[in-house]
C-alpha cells in the first residue's frame, strides 16, 4: 500500500458511458464503492469517474424534511456530507476516488476540486469563486441584472481510509436546471443555480468540458501546491 504522504504520480480517467447513454444512479454508486475497494487498498491508482445520470435527486446526511421534493419525488440516501441535490441530463458528474495524503484533509481536498472546475470556466470566460461557508463554485451576484449569486458545480464528498468517494457535478446544459426548482439545492434558499449555457448562450458537450477538465484534476490530484484563482466572498 502507498504511503499516505506519496505524491500520485497519475490519475486514470474513466467515462463511463459519457455521451452514449444515461447512467442511473445506484448501479454507479455500486461501481465507485468497488473501485474505491481496490483504490484504497493499493490495487488501483488514484481513479476519476465521469458519468451523465438519469435524472435523480440525492440526499446528503444533514438533508431536512423541508429541503426535500414537496410532490413526494423519490430520494436516494447517501453516505456523502452535504444536502440534497439533483443530477440529471446535461450535467457533468465526476467521481475522483483518491487517497488522501495526511497533510489533505477533506476541506482542503474539496477547494482542489473547486479549483479544478475554476480553471475549467476561465477559459469559457466564465469568472467562478468561492463563498465562505458554502462549498461548491459560485457566480457573482449581478445587482443591475437582478440576479442572485448562483451556483454552477455542487461538491458533496466522503472520505473513507483516507480514499475519497462522491465528487462535483458541473452544471453544463440548461436542461440540467429545471428539477432544482423543486428542492432547496444543498440547503441554500438566498441563492440560485446556473450552467454554462444559461451563462454563455451555448452548450459545450459534456465530453468536451470533460476534455477541459482532465488536465487540471490530474495535476491538483497529485498533491503539489497551487495558488487558489477565482474571486472569493467572505
Amino acid at each position: 500500500m502507498p504511503s499516505a504522504d506519496a505524491v500520485v504520480e497519475s490519475v486514470q480517467f474513466e467515462r463511463l458511458g459519457l455521451g452514449e447513454r444515461l447512467s442511473p444512479y445506484l448501479p454507479t454508486w455500486d461501481y465507485q464503492r468497488e473501485v474505491h475497494a481496490r483504490v484504497s487498498s493499493g490495487e488501483l491508482p488514484a481513479q476519476v469517474l465521469y458519468v451523465e445520470h438519469e435524472p435523480v435527486y440525492t440526499a446528503g446526511h444533514r438533508t431536512t424534511d423541508e429541503q426535500r421534493p414537496h410532490d413526494g419525488t423519490p430520494v436516494i440516501e447517501t453516505d456523502r456530507g452535504g444536502l440534497i441535490t439533483y443530477h440529471g441530463p446535461g450535467q457533468l458528474v465526476g467521481y475522483p476516488i483518491v487517497r488522501l495524503p495526511d497533510r489533505v484533509g477533506p476541506v482542503a481536498y474539496v477547494r482542489r476540486l473547486e479549483e479544478a472546475i475554476i480553471r475549467t470556466l476561465r477559459p469559457l470566460g466564465i469568472e467562478g469563486g468561492r463563498v465562505e461557508g458554502r462549498t461548491g463554485v459560485w457566480l457573482r451576484a449581478d445587482q443591475a441584472q437582478g440576479r442572485l449569486e448562483r451556483k454552477i458545480a455542487a461538491i458533496g464528498v466522503r472520505v473513507s481510509r483516507r480514499t475519497t468517494l462522491h465528487g462535483f457535478a458541473l452544471n453544463v446544459a440548461a436542461e440540467s436546471l429545471g428539477p432544482f426548482a423543486g428542492i432547496i439545492p444543498c440547503g441554500i434558499a438566498d441563492a440560485d443555480v446556473t450552467s454554462i449555457e444559461t451563462e454563455l448562450g451555448v452548450a459545450p458537450s459534456l465530453a468536451d468540458v470533460a476534455d477541459a477538465i482532465t488536465p487540471h484534476l490530474a495535476e491538483l490530484l497529485t498533491w503539489h501546491d497551487f495558488e487558489m484563482a477565482g474571486w472569493s466572498r467572505d
